[in-house]
């Protein structure tokens, strides 16, 4: 199965649908399998006094809260509604992450079969049990966890009613962007050995090396945030891939999926040419006459591959010529 491949467009159309309409044309061009937004009520997700984090403090205005940055980024259900229309046009798959429980019932009563959980939520009890009692496909981002709260987080979904083989874990870093040196790539394939549930990776570091090096390492999902404009101004643009850079790193993904092949080693279709060309054959080192023994003083291993294997060299030693040979003759 191919990888999932998912274009985070987020908060990224600044609360304009116009400029959410370009991001999923954007996906579809790009090739992703789907395209998420979030879904959320700012009065039911953030306090009016609560702070911003240093990075949105840094891309966005500095002096206004969390709350009144976040109620700029609202889509009504209306919004939802003709977002996932295009979506079914364009033959992509609309995706939400729901912040709250009214916008839990929201994506639910629009029909989403797949449920992304956030990072911030995994610690939120009521919110779990919410998402694990509609037993629909989850993929839950584990940004700022710890392999004890990844377990409750999976325990509360099953005791729910959710299938563990429904249930996709994300390793991530909810940094923006988040350092190299504080990837930790490895704790993805930590998470899967633990649990035995699918894996994936949810980025925000800078570029896409780590997204094809969590392809390589197993991963079945790749979620990557992207954005029209780095420049724009909103708190995710600057860690956001542009639509060239999402276009390449899809490329990537699809042909490391290749490379990866199906693990059995035997010569590839495209290397059996040159099987006679670089291997070698026994042959004569010099003239030898009918009735001699063959010896390491007559024989040698050249190019090409088409005679006696040289891994018979000691089945040949010994034995005797039944013709004549010229140098370079095979054997």
């Amino acid at each position: 199965m191919s990888v999932f491949i998912i274009a985070e467009a987020g908060v990224n159309h600044n609360g304009s649908i116009d400029l959410a309409h370009q991001l999923i044309n954007v996906a579809v061009e790009s090739g992703a399998d789907a395209v998420k937004f979030q879904t959320f009520k700012a009065d039911k997700l953030v306090s009016k006094n609560a702070p911003k984090a240093d990075y949105q403090k840094q891309t966005t205005d500095a002096s206004e809260s969390q709350f009144e940055m976040i109620k700029k980024l609202e889509l009504d259900i209306d919004a939802h509604k003709e977002l996932i229309t295009h979506c079914q046009e364009k033959k992509i798959l609309f995706l939400s992450t729901p912040f709250d429980h009214d916008s839990i019932d929201l994506l639910d009563n629009l029909g989403l079969k797949i449920f992304k959980i956030p990072s911030g939520e995994i610690t939120n009890l009521p919110y779990l049990r919410h998402i694990g009692s509609l037993n629909k496909q989850i993929i839950i981002s584990t940004g700022m966890s710890n392999m004890v709260e990844i377990e409750n987080a999976l325990e509360i979904l099953v005791d729910s009613g959710t299938t563990k083989e429904n249930i996709t874990v994300l390793h991530a870093n909810t940094m923006y962007p988040t350092p190299i040196e504080d990837v930790n790539l490895n704790a993805m394939t930590t998470i899967a050995d633990a649990f035995n549930v699918r894996y994936g990776y949810s980025d925000h570091t800078l570029g896409i090396e780590v997204d094809i090096a969590a392809v390589a390492l197993g991963a079945s999902v790749i979620e990557k945030h992207f954005t029209l404009d780095k420049t724009m101004n909103g708190p995710d643009h600057k860690a956001s891939l542009n639509p060239e850079e999402l276009r390449e790193m899809i490329v990537a993904i699809r042909n490391i999926e290749r490379a990866m092949g199906d693990g059995i080693k035997k010569p590839s279709k495209s290397e059996q040419p040159n099987l006679i060309i670089a291997r070698k054959s026994i042959v004569a080192s010099c003239s030898i006459k009918e009735g001699e023994v063959f010896s390491k003083d007559n024989i040698s291993v050249k190019r090409p591959g088409i005679g006696i294997s040289p891994m018979n060299w000691d089945s040949i030693i010994g034995s005797i010529a039944t013709k004549n040979y010229q140098m370079d003759d095979l054997i």
